[in-house]
């Protein structure tokens, strides 16, 4: 491990330091080069976007540009270390948008005394940006946050966190379901976790079908219901009114776990508790909540899924984010609404039902995959995730009626 950590710190210090930077995408070699660029001839662009605001679309680089934004108060699983511990993240983040859909994207750590400060930090330089993309931000106060950027800003606001977590999670969650021949309306579903991730999970579950009174969601002091009084407003929306009170009361006869908690936090003997044919989904990074290996050993009939990527199934954030604001932004869109997340699900479970690409095989370095308990979700290195989600997700746009252009760029393909 301490290799590994060595490898890690080389990664991001040499040759130069950080993981992103700046490249001119004009010529920029001549007295004519400059006098375009500059003064005076950028004085042309401006005029026309001071006549018209859309026209930043198209004389600058707003429409292909993402700003990465966090606060540092919830980094990965480290917990609350600054805004400027968070900028390796956030480059991070930056990196994958560029490497999976060809966006820019910028990091900004906003240090600040009070979320209305953020609130306001972010609105202000809004325009600059086709989209924001807020990430690793405590709850509570990533709800309001951004719940009221979104109200504020004229630009796609998404907190990755939430809605991107959960758009893979319901993906791979129907998935599994298909195969276990269970309907999500009928099934019981336990919630281990009632942070930003778990709320948003079960939030688009209930919109792809499931039932809110069937869903029974822990925190720390056990299951949320309606006779205890210390909750907060996202708790009370999955306020059960049961006489259940700990894990193994609602893991008997449960249909599916999703766990977005901590390690080693769902003992064998709640999963022996389940109905047949149970569904796993065991989100905890890097550990979680219940090793695969030890729950298979206990359920031979689940399908389950984990945050890792050394075990099949990985529900990860990047099947999902860098495509969706390529949508997003390609339509010019306002939002990032509930039509573009449920189309991005369906994006990806089709995905995972179509012949895989060998390419994508040699990437994951698997002989073979095949629809079925070990392959619910696509592999993060497939090529048609981009233009499948995209295209899913512009269409919703335009359907929606979020999107500033009325049809697709010509550059998608039906």
């Amino acid at each position: 491990m301490s290799d590994f950590r060595q490898r890690a710190l080389d990664y991001h210090a040499k040759p130069t330091p950080g993981k992103i930077r700046i490249e001119l995408s004009k010529p920029a070699e001549t007295v004519d080069d400059l006098a375009l660029a500059y003064s005076p001839g950028v004085a042309e662009p401006v005029r026309e976007i001071a006549n018209d605001p859309e026209n930043a679309y198209l004389y600058t680089g707003k429409g292909n540009t993402v700003a990465v934004i966090s606060n540092g108060t919830a980094i990965l699983g480290l917990g609350n270390l600054g805004p400027l511990a968070s900028k390796p993240v956030m480059e991070g983040k930056a990196l994958l948008f560029k490497r999976f859909a060809g966006l820019d994207a910028i990091d900004i750590e906003v240090k600040h005394r009070t979320t209305e400060e953020f609130i306001n930090t972010v609105a202000n330089i809004a325009d600059t940006f086709g989209g924001i993309n807020l990430e690793d931000i405590k709850a509570p106060e990533c709800f309001e946050i951004e719940q009221e950027l979104i109200k504020r800003c004229k630009i796609p606001v998404f907190h990755d966190d939430q809605h991107g977590t959960a758009i893979v999670t319901a993906a791979g969650m129907l998935n599994a379901l298909e195969i276990q021949g269970k309907d999500i309306e009928e099934s019981t579903i336990v919630c281990l976790g009632a942070g930003a991730a778990a709320v948003a999970c079960m939030e688009l579950l209930i919109k792809c079908g499931a039932q809110r009174e069937r869903i029974y969601m822990l925190d720390r002091k056990g299951v949320i219901h309606t006779r205890r009084d210390d909750l907060t407003e996202h708790k009370k929306l999955f306020a059960n009114n049961t006489d259940k009170r700990t894990l193994e009361d609602v893991m008997e006869g449960a249909d599916i776990f999703v766990g977005v908690s901590g390690p080693d936090l769902l003992p064998p003997e709640a999963l022996a508790l389940m109905a047949p044919n149970p569904v796993v989904f065991a989100c905890s990074n890097p550990d979680p909540e219940i090793k695969p290996e030890l729950a298979l050993e206990v359920r031979s009939d689940l399908i389950m899924a984990t945050g890792r990527s050394d075990y099949p199934n990985q529900v990860n954030n990047v099947l999902c984010f860098p495509f969706i604001f390529r949508g997003a932004l390609d339509v010019r869109a306002s939002a990032i609404n509930d039509e573009m997340k449920v189309a991005a699900v369906e994006a990806i479970r089709g995905i995972t039902k179509e012949p895989v690409p060998d390419e994508v095989l040699k990437a994951s370095n698997c002989a073979a995959l095949t629809f079925g308990k070990d392959y619910i979700i696509p592999k993060p290195m497939d090529p048609r995730l981009c233009s499948r989600i995209a295209t899913a997700v512009a269409k919703a746009a335009i359907a929606s009626g979020v999107s500033r252009l009325t049809e697709l760029p010509s550059h998608y393909q039906e």
